[in-house]
């Protein structure tokens, strides 16, 4: 079932079909993603969106914050920066600190990315787009961790790609590479 997920996926990417097979209701997403559920079900039903649209939300945004929790069970959310390749959000970080020593506690997390936003003063409330996965976060080594790297370089640096792969091999050895495996994707907006 992953691979039917990576080749919607990749067929999404490269064509740009504008599909409304999938939904995001909680049998679409049992049968896309091999079983892996969200532990809730979208309250909001009516501002829930398809899944090729939370899985754009993703590849457009910015950034978004990782949420995990350490071994107090204390929840600490952090923002960065994020490429997403094929069915996997990767990030790089220092070699240590609390994100790290909450993974190595519990390697389950989630991850949120805001898109489009506007504030409806009037109507007190906003207009938005967001997309939550949940998964678990795993640190990549060798090939994995190069082209996670070489997609940081064409996501946010696409003209500076010769001096960008300079600069990654200088720090390669001192930069980490972690991979969120996607159990689930649910998507939310308000147009």
């Amino acid at each position: 079932m992953q691979k039917l997920v990576i080749l919607i996926i990749h067929i999404y990417r490269s064509v740009r079909l504008s599909w409304k097979i999938v939904t995001l209701e909680t049998d679409c997403i049992r049968m896309f993603l091999g079983g892996c559920t969200m532990r809730r079900e979208i309250r909001r039903k009516d501002r829930a969106i398809l899944l090729h649209e939370a899985i754009e939300i993703l590849a457009s945004g910015e950034y978004g914050v990782l949420s995990s929790v350490d071994s107090d069970d204390q929840p600490y959310g952090v923002p960065f920066s994020y490429r997403l390749i094929d069915d996997a959000i990767y990030f790089h970080c220092f070699p240590e600190g609390h994100k790290l020593d909450n993974i190595g506690h519990n390697e389950k997390v989630s991850f949120c990315v805001v898109g489009k936003t506007e504030v409806l003063p009037d109507k007190f409330s906003i207009k938005y787009e967001s997309s939550i996965v949940f998964g678990r976060a795993t640190e990549v080594f060798e090939t994995e961790k190069s082209i996670a790297l070489l997609g940081f370089l064409k996501k946010y640096s696409p003209d500076f790609i010769a001096e960008g792969m300079k600069y990654i091999d200088a720090s390669f050895d001192k930069v980490r590479v972690y991979k969120i495996s996607i159990d689930s994707i649910s998507g939310k907006s308000r147009k």
